[in-house]
């Protein structure tokens, strides 16, 4: 039956909208998802339960909808213990200073406070039932407080007034179920009408319920509100059109992203451009119609470029081919300029331009590009000869690298730094490793990207990053908090994959120590070699985290400090495989009993050899037969770096280790027989201590 208590309990839809002029295209995706997650937040801090949340975003709007909000918070009791009653009344029983306040903090008089036992004593206690506030109250606030914590970093006014916002606010939507929530949003009243596509429908959508909000946006309001939905629809109609010719669409995510940020309602149109622009590099030819147009490129099935494009546009016109003429009339100027610039570019030689990188700052203190180049070449040579790689490609790569900075394209283009630099190179006559190297030293560009594939091109990056991360520490200036204007943080993760999922076995310490000392004129800050090495290694940390492993793996192996991230993979995993064994435990808590045995007694245990002929204990005795046997057996392994199973076979040490424990006394009062028993537990921690310390396991 549905009683008026019933209704005045029952949860109710809320939407909230936010209507602007046209928002930030790059940053429309990631204000709807943090106005989302600010509003789970204030809900779950207010105590209010609800079912599905839903954000919407287009150019002009940014909603959420929140189904089944509680109507109110739950009711809460409220809990306060005062001063114990020996300190409440003096000795005539009348209430002292601190009973009177605690009662007035509470409200009360003394009289209405009882007492309570707490941790042993008795106490003061005051408890009352706090009514839940209307959800309806609180909403204004909310929504306040989720818009001024959305990332926007520069906020802008409009008019006369003081409020500000990333962009103009024109109407704001606020419906508690049929009920429209009586507040003032950014200086506009919030109601319950929306306003559907600014050409199609630029008319007053009234909304009767939250429910309503999608479909009444698309019909009649010719606005799919939903930005997924939305993207999906038009990858859909690309590919769609991209079919009608045969061809196909690598769909670019951000562009397709930013694409679904600048329309309402989209409509996929197909035009052309003349073939003799396919002669331009794939790479500056798609930039210039992705950056200029924001228009996808069309490939046959080998994968090369045919002369057409897909643009999405925000009106379905009523004469499509005269849209499609006005992109095409706006692209062949572009074109041109890209071919310009690229034939311009090629009149010279990379190794001309190298004076210009005379003039041009890496940074203030760290000098011009051109010493950044000579750097990155001496760095360049001394990794490869360390890797056995040829040195002469790589440090001639290192030096012509940045001589595409000063290239007309790349200065229109900043993304295709390195994807010229190689074209130029290939056009000047240079070996292929040196024009492979030189688009290769920015990989790994972004998370996930992938790594250079040629011996120079894995040197050139390794050079590089390692270069920029010594001259930064080097003048004490490494990444704070979330500044990292450098990309120091993404330059050490890269130099770790490069290493690590190349398989390249390198000294990691001895480089960096190359790589500072190229810094030998501006003083390095002390310290920043070993800070500069905790900061690739801690990199790690996350890394494994998020592939699933223990941190406390990690830290076994950090413990060691190890040079090559490469050695360092390998004793992870081969710890993460012995962790995962039924003797690991009781191996672990052994090792850690002896490192505590071991550092009270260090002394005792001295360096000498294990004296067999002092050994009187059967448990003894076999514990020294199988660590000598069992050092033997791992040397080889360890020295391959074969780790997994160096510790496979020293898991077997275990029943020996246990009965060790439980049949002999160490710390007897015989000093000599102590101190050899110590030195036997010093040989089976060192023996685990040639992979990690298990003890932190």
């Amino acid at each position: 039956m549905n009683t008026p208590e019933a209704n005045e309990t029952a949860a109710r839809d809320f939407l909230f909208e936010i209507g602007t002029e046209e928002l930030p295209p790059k940053a429309l995706r990631g204000l709807s998802e943090a106005l989302e997650a600010e509003f789970r937040s204030l809900f779950a801090k207010a105590g209010l339960d609800h079912g599905e949340l839903r954000s919407f975003a287009t150019p002009r709007r940014l909603a959420l909808l929140a189904r089944d909000l509680a109507r109110k918070q739950p009711d809460r009791e409220i809990e306060r213990f005062g001063p114990a009653l020996a300190s409440a009344y003096d000795a005539d029983g009348a209430p002292t200073a601190a009973a009177l306040g605690f009662a007035r903090s509470c409200g009360v008089s003394v009289k209405e406070l009882g007492s309570s036992e707490r941790q042993g004593a008795a106490k003061l206690y005051f408890t009352k039932l706090e009514p839940g506030a209307a959800t309806v109250e609180l909403l204004p606030g909310m929504a306040e407080s989720a818009l001024s914590a959305l990332p926007i970093p520069r906020r802008m006014r409009w008019g006369s007034s003081r409020i500000e916002f990333i962009r103009p606010v024109h109407w704001a939507v606020m419906l508690f179920g049929e009920e429209v929530v009586p507040a003032s949003i950014l200086g506009e009243t919030a109601g319950n009408v929306t306003f559907g596509h600014r050409f199609h429908y630029d008319k007053p959508i009234e909304l009767s319920c939250p429910g309503d909000y999608e479909a009444a946006l698309e019909s009649p309001g010719r606005v799919i509100a939903c930005f997924e939905r939305r993207r999906e629809t038009i990858r859909n109609l690309v590919t769609e059109q991209a079919s009608r010719l045969q061809a196909r669409v690598a769909i670019d995510e951000d562009l397709l992203d930013e694409v679904t940020s600048l329309v309402e309602f989209p409509v996929a149109l197909t035009g052309e451009f003349d073939k003799e622009f396919l002669q331009l590099p794939d790479e500056a030819l798609i930039l210039t119609l992705k950056f200029h147009q924001k228009c996808f490129c069309l490939e046959d099935e080998s994968g090369r470029l045919v002369p057409n494009f897909v643009t999405v546009s925000n009106i379905e016109s009523l004469d499509p081919k005269e849209v499609v003429k006005g992109n095409e009339r706006v692209i062949r100027p572009r074109l041109a300029d890209a071919r310009f610039f690229f034939e311009t570019d090629k009149s010279r030689s990379l190794e001309s331009r190298l004076p210009e990188l005379e003039k041009a700052v890496f940074q203030e203190k760290l000098g011009t590009i051109a010493a950044k180049s000579r750097r990155v070449a001496a760095l360049s040579r001394h990794i490869a000869e360390s890797l056995s790689v040829e040195p002469d490609a790589c440090e001639r790569a290192a030096m012509l690298g940045k001589c595409d900075l000063v290239s007309d394209m790349v200065g229109e283009f900043a993304e295709l730094q390195g994807i010229m630099g190689s074209y130029y190179a290939r056009n000047d006559g240079e070996p292929e490793s040196v024009a492979a190297a030189i688009f290769e030293q920015y990989l790994p560009r972004h998370t996930g990207d992938r790594l250079p594939e040629s011996d120079a091109g894995r040197v050139v990056a390794l050079a590089e990053k390692l270069d920029t991360l010594a001259g930064l520490f080097a003048i004490g200036q490494p990444p704070t908090g979330s500044r990292d204007p450098f990309a120091l943080r993404r330059a050490a993760l890269g130099v770790l994959r490069i290493l690590i999922e190349g398989g390249l076995e390198l000294d990691l310490v001895a480089v960096i120590d190359a790589a500072v000392d190229a810094y030998a004129e501006i003083e390095p800050k002390p310290g920043c070699r070993q800070q500069l090495y905790d900061f690739i290694f801690d990199r790690l940390r996350a890394w494994y985290v998020d592939a699933g492993t223990d941190a406390k793996i990690y830290l076994c192996v950090r413990a060691l400090n190890p040079a090559s991230p490469l050695d360092f993979h390998r004793r992870v995993e081969a710890v993460a495989d012995f962790a995962g064994r039924p003797e690991a435990a009781a191996l672990a808590a052994a090792n850690k009993r002896v490192s505590n045995l071991l550092d009270k007694s260090s002394d005792a245990a001295g360096k000498d050899a294990v004296a067999a002929e002092l050994l009187s204990e059967a448990a003894e005795k076999q514990l020294l037969l199988r660590l000598e046997e069992q050092s033997e057996a791992v040397a080889p392994l360890f020295e391959a770096g074969d780790y997994r199973e160096g510790l496979t076979r020293l898991a077997g040490l275990r029943d020996d280790v246990d009965k060790f424990f439980d049949e002999v006394m160490v710390m007897v009062d015989d000093p000599s027989l102590r101190a050899n028993r110590l030195r036997m537990l010093r040989d089976l921690r060192d023996l685990f201590l040639q992979v990690a310390d298990i003890s932190l396991l």
